[in-house]
């Protein structure tokens, strides 16, 4: 008898993706487009050269597929440190059993809605889901949240295992509700930004119609979300992650009635600490310039946070220490959207935040220095596996561009737009795009890659640059949700325990979905006059 043939475990998957590139490096001849520094929205960025490829001494890579590894980790370190502190700080916080309690007291307070006929007939949890995806998408649409979901996976996954769902429905809750509002990318800066920047038209023009496809986005998404969400309240064996989601629920704490709720005298010190450099930070900045696409607006933002901080602060300590922890946990969020909207953090000054907030969490519950430091490794070695598999997924990246067939592939695919009508032209650039977002997930490097050569493609058979942009838009943003060299991607499964090979066998038909709605949504863009087009 033949043994069942078990799917590759993601390293397994990732590393043969390593070969075939290297494989590719051995088939493709090289070549290279010419580049040239422009400015794009006021930041310098090397774009393509339309009409300047030039077949080159390809690189064929050998031994290099065994420091792969390494040259990953190198090229993604920002990404994997990011990981690693998110997950020793957040396992001081969950040490305090603060988010135990926060989403048991949360699904109490939600459950006594059920006597309204209204949510009764909605049903609470879809109305719970719904709106924090919808905030997620927002976040997504708006200012490209992407790696910052890494950090919100370790809340929703256990939150969806207590509300009856699996691990799948909380990463639906903020990676893939974030996914669907980055490729409805209202004032993305990353790709709608970068690619109307390079194609010459106005930023972010075109948004009214982008908002009707966000919305679209959004509905379709949703339903095919709750509709699983249901499937699995009804019957949680019928998840495909059922006997990985056993780590979860070992880990999930019903026991909130033994906990000791106290207010010990550290968490008041922290308390005044952390007020202290809220009021610093206030006078220092004494105003915030808020951006939102175009538009912006500035205001005195840390000290209205340093004054709420103050007042919840005082509320939730007279409570517990658990609900101060959770107390800084939102303040920690909120912080982290100022911070991206308002001074342009990324992944450096978003650790640091989450690291202050693990660090503090210890502080509260009067652990010693030792015993944060201890629960800190504790937390990086539970999540070093997500670490690393986000340096191998570099590692693709890094062949490829080392074999110098990276512009090969573009200008292969490129070239097969020739001789299609209008509606078949753009139809071929977002099916080119989604192509090169299988290893190319970047949108900004890809904006600056193909959209001086499809913007002026666009001119000559006669279609608006801003169809060229949304069909770089879609084909950018759905297939960051399947594609095994997106290091965030991999993250956020390996934080959530999802074997990748499960997480493709679930999303595969959704992405199908999107992929189809996508090119349907680009009819309009070519046969309608749409204001921006």
């Amino acid at each position: 008898m033949f043994k069942k043939l078990k799917f590759p475990h993601t390293y397994v998957i990732v590393f043969y993706i390593i070969i075939f590139a290297a494989v590719l490096t051995w088939i493709m001849p090289g070549g290279a487009f010419q580049r040239e520094k422009i400015y794009v929205n006021g930041i310098q960025r090397s774009v393509v050269v339309n009409n300047s490829f030039e077949y080159t001494q390809s690189e064929p890579q050998t031994w290099q597929v065994f420091s792969a590894l390494f040259d990953g980790f190198v090229d993604k370190a920002d990404i994997i440190i990011f990981i690693l502190i998110i997950g020793g700080a957040f396992w001081i916080m969950n040490s305090s059993k603060a988010i135990d309690v926060g989403i048991l007291s949360f699904l109490k307070k939600t459950h006594k809605l059920e006597k309204f006929f209204l949510f009764r007939r909605l049903g609470v949890n879809n109305i719970i889901l719904v709106l924090v995806m919808l905030m997620f998408s927002l976040f997504g649409a708006i200012f490209g949240m992407s790696e910052e979901t890494i950090a919100f996976v370790i809340i929703f996954v256990p939150m969806a295992i207590s509300m009856g769902y699996d691990s799948i429905v909380g990463v639906c809750m903020c990676f893939v509700a974030a996914g669907l509002g980055f490729a409805g990318a209202l004032l993305n800066p990353f790709t709608i930004g970068i690619a109307q920047g390079i194609s010459g038209l106005p930023l972010f023009s075109g948004i009214e119609y982008r908002f009707v496809c966000w919305i679209v986005l959004n509905l379709i998404g949703f339903i095919f979300i709750i509709r699983y969400a249901k499937k699995i309240k009804r019957n949680p064996k019928a998840s495909p992650v059922y006997e990985d989601d056993q780590y979860w629920r070992d880990k999930k704490s019903d026991d909130t009635e033994t906990i000791k709720f106290h207010t010990p005298v550290s968490a008041w010190v922290a308390y005044f600490i952390l007020l202290a450099a809220m009021i610093v930070f206030a006078i220092k900045y004494s105003t915030t310039t808020i951006t939102i696409g175009n538009s912006t607006f500035t205001a005195p933002m840390m000290a209205v946070i340093a004054g709420l901080f103050a007042l919840s602060g005082l509320f939730t300590l007279r409570k517990s220490v658990h609900f101060f922890i959770l107390n800084i946990l939102l303040f920690t969020i909120i912080f982290l959207i100022i911070g991206v909207m308002g001074y342009g953090w990324y992944v450096k000054e978003i650790a640091t935040l989450f690291f202050v907030m693990g660090i503090f969490s210890g502080i509260a519950m009067n652990y010693s220095p030792n015993s944060i430091t201890k629960l800190f490794l504790e937390g990086v070695k539970d999540i070093l596996s997500a670490a690393v598999i986000v340096g191998l997924a570099g590692g693709i990246i890094y062949i490829l561009n080392e074999g110098k067939v990276v512009d090969t592939i573009l200008f292969k695919i490129s070239s097969a737009m020739e001789g299609f009508d209008k509606f078949g032209s753009v139809s071929i650039m977002y099916g080119i795009q989604t192509f090169i977002n299988l290893f190319m997930p970047s949108g900004s490097a890809k904006a600056a890659l193909t959209m001086p050569m499809m913007s002026q493609f666009s001119d000559l058979i006669g279609i608006s640059r801003q169809a060229t942009v949304m069909a770089f838009q879609f084909g950018d943003g759905f297939t960051n949700m399947i594609t095994p060299t997106s290091g965030v991607l991999l993250g956020v499964l390996s934080i959530a325990k999802i074997p990748y090979g499960k997480w493709v066998k679930w999303i595969l038909p959704f992405m199908i979905i999107l992929i189809i709605l996508g090119l349907l949504l680009l009819i309009p863009t070519v046969y309608l006059q749409l204001n921006g087009f």
